[in-house]
C-alpha cells in the first residue's frame, strides 16, 4: 500500500522548507516595539549560512491590531521592512495571524473583553477582516511562502484545559473555514494551515475542539507542534515520527511546524542528538518540512514575560544570546545539505506490505466509554509502531476508521480492547485472502466492561476462553517468558522470548485459552498457549494471549523489547521482509526512492553506543560521496548514515 510523503511545492529549486521559528532577539514577542532591522538582518543571514531557507514570523495581535476596525500602519510598515530584509537575505516567511499566545503567555487586544474567540460572531468577523486587509497589502510579495492562522490557539482560548472539553469542534470548523476564507478573499493563493499544533482527539485521544477530519479539508498542510516528555529513549526519537504517521489524511503534506528543546533541559550534545534524531525519524514518517522553534536565545528579555516567568523559554534558541551557533543549528545545516544531495523533492517513501491497524476508539469518542480508552489507544499503537520500527518493517500506520487495507500481507492489531463489530469481518476476509493478521488480546486499563470487545474470539481464533466472568487472569510478575514449540518465520522451535510487565492491575492480565481448531506457537512459563495460529483461506490469524505492546508501552525504558523480534518474525512468515534490515534493534532502517528511479537506505542508532552493523541485503550499498562499495557501516552514537543502493 501507499505511504504518504507529500511535498508542498517551494520556491528557487529549494529542497523542502528547512525553517525557524522566528522572534528576533531585540524582543521576543515584542520585537516590533522594539524593531532593529539591522540586527533582524544579521539574524537572517547567519540562518541562511546554515541552511535555513525560511522563517515562520509572528504578527503580534495586540501590537498590529490595536482597534477592531483598525491597524496599525507603524506596526504593517515594519512588517513590510521585514519581508525586505528576508528578501535580501534569500529567506521567505509564513507570517501567523493570530498571536495571542505564545511561550506561556496569553495575550488580548485590548478591544476583546472576554469575547469568545469561536462562537461570538462579530469576534470572529473581526479576526477575518484583519486576516483578509493584512493578506491584501503582502499576498503578492515573493518572500510570502504561505500563511498561518494562529500559534497554538487551544491554549489561547482556554489555557487550563488547552481546549480539551470545553471547545465545540463545529464551532471551531466553521471559524477556521471563514478565517481561511478571508486569507483567499484578501489574494492569499500560498498554502494556508492553522498553526493549532495539530492536539486534536485522532493524535492524542483527547478532544480539544481541533479534529483533524473536519480540518484536514480546509487545509493545504497538517503542522503538528511536538514537545513530548517520554520515559524512554527510543519512545522519545519516535514520539514526533509517530504522530507524522498519525497524520496520514488523504495525502495532505505534513510539516513538523514545531520542535526543538531548551539548553536549560539538555546539555548541547544531547540536544544535538535529540535534533538529528527527529529531524530524520519524521522525514522517514512522511514529513516534508521542518520549522524548529526557535532562532535564538533570549537572554535580554530575561525581565519581561513570558520569560520572566518561564525562563526556560529563553533558551530554544539555534543561536546563543552571544551569537554563537549551537550544535543544533549545525545539525539543521547538515540535515539541509542532505536533502540537496539527494534531491529530497523528488524522493518518496516505497510502498509497503506491512499496516499496524489503530483502533478507531482513538478518535471516535463512542458513547458510554471512558476517557482512558482514547489516550491508551494512542500508547499502545506507537509502542507496536516502535517496534515495527525496530524491526525495521516499512510500515503503515492506518486507521479503522479509515477502513482494514486490502494491498498488505501483514496487518497488526496491538493489545487492542475494542474495534468496531464490523471490522472482524474485513480482518477475516484479509486472512482468507492471504494476509497474515496478527492481534494481541487486552482488557483495557480499567475495570469498565472489562475484557476485550471482540465478537466470536473463540471461533475466529480456534480456540476456548477460560476467563470467569467479572474477574481477570492477572500476571503476577515483572516478566513474560515464552517458548517457541514450532518454527514462526525466523524464529526456531525451542527459542524463548522473555517481555516486561507493565501497566494498571487491570491491564495486566492475559487470556487463558484452549484449542479448539488452532495450533499453538508458543506457551508461557505455565503451558498456557501464548501464541496460536488459525490457517483459513490463504492466510492465517495468530492470536497473542498476551498484550505485550501494552506491557511494553507502560514500562520505562523499555526499548529495545522482543515485541519487534516477534514483529519480525511475523513479517518473515507473511512474506514481508524489509528490503535491509540489521541484527540489532538498536539500529533503525528505512528505504527512500528517487523518482529516477535510485534508492537511498537510512541507517539510524538508538544507542549511545558507536554501532558496527552489517545489513542484510541483496541490494550493493555504497556511499553518497565517493561512490564506494561498502558492506559494514558505522555509526556514532544516535548517528545516522545514509548510503544509496543499487539492485
Amino acid at each position: 500500500m501507499r505511504r504518504a510523503a507529500t511535498h508542498l511545492p517551494v520556491d528557487g529549486g529549494k529542497q523542502a522548507w528547512i525553517g525557524v521559528n522566528f522572534w528576533s532577539k531585540t524582543g521576543g514577542p515584542l520585537m516590533w516595539r522594539h524593531y532593529d532591522g539591522e540586527v533582524i538582518s544579521a539574524e537572517l543571514a547567519q540562518l541562511k549560512q546554515h541552511g535555513i531557507n525560511l522563517t515562520r514570523s509572528f504578527l503580534f495581535w495586540p501590537d498590529f491590531h490595536p482597534q477592531p476596525d483598525e491597524l496599525s500602519e507603524e506596526m504593517l510598515a515594519k512588517f513590510a521592512d521585514f519581508l525586505r530584509r528576508h528578501e535580501r537575505a534569500g529567506v521567505q516567511t509564513i507570517p501567523t495571524f493570530i498571536v495571542g499566545h505564545m511561550s506561556g503567555e496569553n495575550w488580548d487586544p485590548v478591544w476583546r473583553n472576554g469575547r469568545d474567540v469561536f462562537g461570538d460572531v462579530w469576534f470572529v468577523g473581526r479576526q477575518a477582516w484583519y486576516i483578509k486587509e493584512v493578506v491584501r497589502r503582502f499576498a503578492a510579495d515573493p518572500v510570502i511562502a504561505g500563511w498561518l492562522l494562529t500559534n497554538e490557539v487551544p491554549i489561547y482560548a482556554d489555557w487550563q484545559s488547552r481546549g480539551v472539553g470545553t471547545l465545540d469542534a463545529d464551532d471551531v470548523s466553521a471559524w477556521a473555514q471563514i478565517l481561511i476564507d478571508a486569507v483567499r478573499a484578501g489574494g492569499g493563493q500560498q498554502p494556508v494551515s492553522i498553526g493549532d499544533g495539530s492536539w486534536g482527539v485522532e493524535v492524542t485521544g483527547k478532544d480539544n475542539g481541533f479534529r483533524s477530519r473536519q480540518l484536514e479539508p480546509l487545509v493545504d498542510f497538517l503542522g503538528p507542534h511536538v514537545y513530548r516528555m517520554e520515559d524512554d529513549q527510543v519512545r522519545q526519537h519516535l514520539g514526533a515520527a509517530f504522530i507524522c504517521e498519525l497524520l496520514d489524511f488523504h495525502e495532505k503534506p505534513v510539516v513538523l511546524e514545531e520542535f526543538g528543546v531548551t539548553s536549560d533541559y539538555v546539555g548541547e550534545e544531547n540536544a544535538a542528538h535529540y535534533y538529528r534524531q527527529v529531524l530524520h525519524n519524521t522525514l522517514l514518517a512522511g514529513a516534508t518540512g521542518w520549522i524548529p522553534w526557535n532562532n535564538v536565545d533570549y537572554d535580554a528579555q530575561a525581565e519581561i514575560a513570558p520569560y520572566s516567568h518561564h525562563p526556560f523559554e529563553m533558551h530554544f534558541g539555534l543561536i546563543d544570546d552571544q551569537g554563537r551557533p549551537k550544535l543544533q543549528l549545525l545539525e539543521v545545516q547538515k540535515f539541509a545539505a542532505l536533502l540537496e544531495r539527494v534531491q529530497f523533492s523528488q524522493l518518496q517513501r516505497p510502498d509497503t506490505s506491512t499496516a499496524i491497524l489503530v483502533s478507531s476508539f482513538l478518535e471516535a469518542m463512542y458513547p458510554f466509554t471512558t476517557p482512558e480508552d482514547g489516550p491508551t489507544v494512542f500508547t499502545v499503537a506507537r509502542q507496536s509502531y516502535v517496534a515495527a520500527r525496530e524491526a525495521d518493517l516499512p510500515v503503515a500506520v492506518v486507521r479503522e476508521a479509515d477502513g482494514v487495507p486490502r494491498d498488505v500481507r501483514l496487518i497488526i492489531v496491538p493489545a487492542t480492547k475494542a474495534l468496531r463489530a464490523d471490522t472482524w469481518p474485513e480482518l477475516m476476509d484479509r486472512a482468507e485472502s492471504g494476509a497474515l493478521v496478527y492481534a494481541s488480546y487486552f482488557n483495557g486499563v480499567h475495570a469498565n466492561q472489562r475484557g476485550s470487545w471482540w465478537p466470536k474470539l473463540d471461533e475466529t481464533f480456534g480456540v476456548k476462553k477460560q476467563l470467569r466472568y467479572g474477574l481477570i487472569a492477572p500476571v503476577e510478575h515483572d516478566t513474560v517468558t515464552i517458548e517457541f514449540l514450532t518454527d514462526l518465520g525466523d524464529i526456531a522451535r525451542g527459542e524463548r522470548l522473555t517481555f516486561a510487565v507493565g501497566g494498571t492491575a487491570d491491564g495486566r492480565s492475559f487470556l487463558p485459552v484452549e484449542l479448539d481448531g488452532a495450533e499453538v506457537i508458543a506457551v508461557d512459563g505455565d503451558g498456557w498457549p501464548a501464541l496460536v495460529r488459525r490457517n483459513v483461506g490463504a492466510g492465517a490469524l495468530v492470536l497473542s494471549t498476551y498484550p505485550f505492546e501494552y506491557f511494553a508501552a507502560s514500562t520505562p525504558r523499555v526499548n529495545p523489547e522482543p515485541t519487534a523480534r516477534l514483529y519480525a518474525a511475523l513479517a518473515n512468515e507473511a512474506g514481508a521482509t524489509p528490503e535491509v534490515t540489521v541484527e540489532s534493534p538498536l539500529v533503525l532502517t528505512a528505504v527512500m526512492e528517487h523518482s529516477d528511479g535510485r534508492r537511498f537506505v537510512w541507517f539510524v542508532n538508538q544507542s549511545d553506543s558507536t554501532m558496527d552493523v552489517g545489513p542484510k541485503t541483496s541490494a550493493t550499498m555504497r556511499t553518497l560521496d565517493s561512490g564506494a562499495p561498502i558492506a559494514t557501516v558505522r555509526l556514532e552514537p544516535f548517528g545516522v548514515e545514509v548510503l544509496e543502493l543499487l539492485s
